[in-house]
C-alpha cells in the first residue's frame, strides 16, 4: 500500500494527462487490481507537421480506483519522438445509469519541430460501458488541459484538446482476450489533431 501511494504521488506531483497524439489509453476500460496490459499504436497527426507514427503503452491497475501507464513512441513529420507517464484516477465508478468520471494526469517529454518540450496537462474523463451486438465496449470522452513548456525559450502555452474514444475486447473468439481501442483528438488549442488506433494485449 506504501508502494502505492509513493508511486501515485510522485507520477501526481508531475502531471498531465493524454493529449498532444498520445491517446487517453485504456485507462477508461474496468480493469482488475493488479492487472497489466502492454499495447501497441498506430496514430496518425492530420495538423500541420504531422505524419504516421506508432508507440508502446504499459498500463497497470495499482489499486482500486488507480491505473498508471507509460510509453515511448515516434512519428514521422515535425513530431519526432516522445516519452510519457500519467495516472488516471476514479473519482465515480460506472454504475448502473452512471457512467464513470475520473481524472487523468501526464507528464510528457517530446521533440516537436526541432524544440524540446515538456507537457503537463489534466484530463477530466468520462466513460460508459454498453453492449454493441451482444459485445460489451466503453465509449469515453475527454478534454486534456495543460501546459506545454518550450526547453529552448523558456516560455510556455496553455493547451487544450477534444478526445473521443471506445475501449473494448476484440469481438472474435479466437482473440477476445485482447483488447482493441479506437480514438480521435481535436487539437481546440496549440494541440494536435489526430487519429489513434491499439492493440493492448494481457501480460497474465
Amino acid at each position: 500500500m506504501k508502494k502505492i501511494k509513493l508511486i501515485s504521488i510522485a507520477v501526481g506531483t508531475l502531471l498531465t494527462t493524454n493529449a498532444w497524439a498520445l491517446g487517453t489509453g485504456v485507462s477508461s476500460y474496468p480493469m482488475m487490481t493488479g492487472k497489466k496490459l502492454i499495447s501497441s499504436e498506430v496514430l496518425g497527426v492530420t495538423s500541420s507537421g504531422g505524419g504516421i507514427g506508432a508507440q508502446v503503452r504499459y498500463s497497470q491497475k495499482l489499486a482500486k480506483k488507480l491505473v498508471f501507464d507509460a510509453g515511448l513512441g515516434i512519428s514521422g513529420g515535425e513530431m519526432t519522438n516522445r516519452f510519457f507517464t500519467g495516472v488516471d484516477y476514479e473519482i465515480y465508478p460506472d454504475y448502473y445509469k452512471q457512467p464513470k468520471v475520473s481524472v487523468k494526469t501526464t507528464l510528457e517529454m517530446a521533440k516537436e519541430f526541432e524544440v524540446s518540450r515538456t507537457k503537463l496537462s489534466l484530463a477530466p474523463t468520462v466513460s460508459k460501458g454498453f453492449s454493441f451486438w451482444g459485445k460489451e465496449a466503453y465509449p469515453y470522452f475527454s478534454m486534456p488541459i495543460g501546459l506545454s513548456l518550450d526547453g529552448d525559450t523558456k516560455t510556455y502555452e496553455s493547451t487544450i484538446s477534444a478526445n473521443l474514444g471506445i475501449n473494448g475486447n476484440i469481438p472474435v473468439e479466437e482473440y477476445k482476450h485482447l483488447q482493441g481501442s479506437a480514438e480521435i483528438q481535436v487539437g481546440l488549442k496549440d494541440s494536435f489533431t489526430s487519429i489513434l488506433v491499439g492493440l493492448s494485449y494481457p501480460l497474465q
